[in-house]
């Protein structure tokens, strides 16, 4: 499970995931399936996303979006905007039927249809995709906005009590990551970039937080430190 994301970070979740040869859809409740892929190539080839979209690229970020297209053709993620009946559309059936080992669905709150108090039906929808991962072996990866305001607490960093549906997200994941973007709260000082992705629960592991940069005319976050070799 996921929180406070921003867009960008889980498509690269998800492109790295079919990258390495896994099955993986994506379902947007906010994209269509033209406005991820051009996504996609902004993401992949390092390129502006106004230049993909209007064609006016220069010759090396073209033959980087180039390699991008011909590396994603290999093994091509679902993209895809979310299905207009919701959880009856992501089934088992499509599940089995593609061989998914990722699920991303992005996000919870487009799966809420007014049927219900929006919490209870968000809680509902956990439960759906919690289940729906036990059953086919698929993990999910499920995006949510932070279901209180946190902009005027001291410390503005999503916690795991700041997700809302009835303390779903809280009890179900396995895993609760969540995504901060320091420029969106401290205007005043120079933190273009700066990013922090916290391990709030894991139910395997320990907790943490990694510095991540945001490069925004790419769309695309990466490690603050280069790994080692």
């Amino acid at each position: 499970m996921w929180g406070a994301a921003s867009p960008p970070l889980p498509l690269g979740v998800a492109l790295r995931a079919a990258l390495a040869g896994r099955g993986v859809a994506l379902f947007s409740g906010e994209f269509s399936a033209e406005r991820l892929l051009e996504r996609s190539l902004a993401v992949q080839g390092r390129a502006r996303l106004d230049d993909v979209r209007s064609g006016r690229l220069d010759e090396a970020t073209y033959a980087s979006v180039a390699a991008a297209a011909l590396a994603m053709r290999a093994n091509p993620p679902l993209l895809s905007h979310l299905p207009p009946n919701g959880m009856p559309g992501m089934s088992d059936l499509l599940i089995e039927h593609l061989g998914l080992d990722l699920l991303v669905v992005d996000p919870l709150q487009s799966l809420a249809r007014g049927t219900l108090p929006m919490e209870e039906e968000l809680a509902q929808a956990v439960r759906d995709l919690k289940g729906l991962a036990v059953r086919r072996h698929c993990a999910v990866l499920l995006v949510s906005h932070l279901g209180v305001p946190v902009r005027e607490r001291g410390d503005p960093r999503p916690r795991l009590d700041d997700f809302g549906a009835l303390g779903s997200v809280r009890q179900l994941a396995d895993v609760v990551l969540a995504l901060y973007r320091e420029e969106l709260y401290e205007t005043s000082r120079d933190v273009d970039g700066a990013a922090e992705l916290h391990v709030l629960k894991h139910r395997g592991g320990g907790t943490g937080y990694a510095d991540l940069y945001f490069y925004k005319p790419w769309l695309r976050f990466e490690d603050m430190v280069e790994p080692d070799r």
